[in-house]
């Protein structure tokens, strides 16, 4: 419909796509002390999800924002009370602007969010003990015009996920900073 509108469209396919039920931008998974899933949470991954982008501008949001908006035609969450999800900005969901109308946290979560595995003890205790920031989002892309060929689209999407580094600090060191559900995030570059 928007292209016959004059409206540059393309379809996107998202590889392990994120389906953040909570909105908290990670993706939990709950084992028990034997390593048994636990079934607490409604997020999941799925092998790929396909939405539209369209090419618009934003004067709702800003010239920053205009450019492709993710609009997807078969969302599986209400947005506002309504079955919606768009139009968000891929400049936005690239730049983490979580807090922007039209679901820019839901597509920001089904490109980046990280898949975390916790061991759930009890009702008040569970502990991180894994955190997957790679697994989302992988190959994000578009068909080519004019060809069957693949147009991979992830740089609109995310920046380039960053190499792990190996080093070793003592627990002492950053042991009164640890809380049960969250904890310390380096980032070396």
């Amino acid at each position: 419909v928007l292209r016959s509108l004059g409206i540059p469209t393309r379809v996107i396919t998202n590889f392990n796509s994120a389906h953040d039920r909570n909105i908290n931008l990670s993706i939990d998974k709950y084992i028990d002390i034997s390593g048994k899933t636990l079934h607490l949470t409604e997020d999941s991954v799925w092998n790929f999800h396909v939405w539209n982008e369209s090419w618009f501008i934003r004067r709702d949001l800003g010239s920053f924002y205009d450019g492709w908006q993710v609009l997807d035609a078969t969302p599986q969450e209400r947005s506002k009370g309504i079955y919606q999800c768009g139009p968000a900005s891929t400049k936005a969901i690239k730049e983490g602007d979580v807090n922007l109308d039209y679901d820019s946290s839901f597509v920001f979560a089904a490109v980046n969010a990280d898949y975390v595995t916790w061991i759930h003890y009890s009702n008040k205790r569970k502990e991180r003990i894994y955190s997957d920031t790679k697994k989302i989002g992988k190959f994000i892309s578009t068909k080519a015009v004019g060809t069957n060929s693949r147009v991979d689209v992830t740089a609109n999407y995310k920046y380039p996920e960053v190499k792990g580094i190996s080093f070793k600090i003592s627990y002492s060191q950053y042991k009164n900073s640890l809380t049960d559900d969250r904890k310390i995030l380096v980032t070396a570059v």
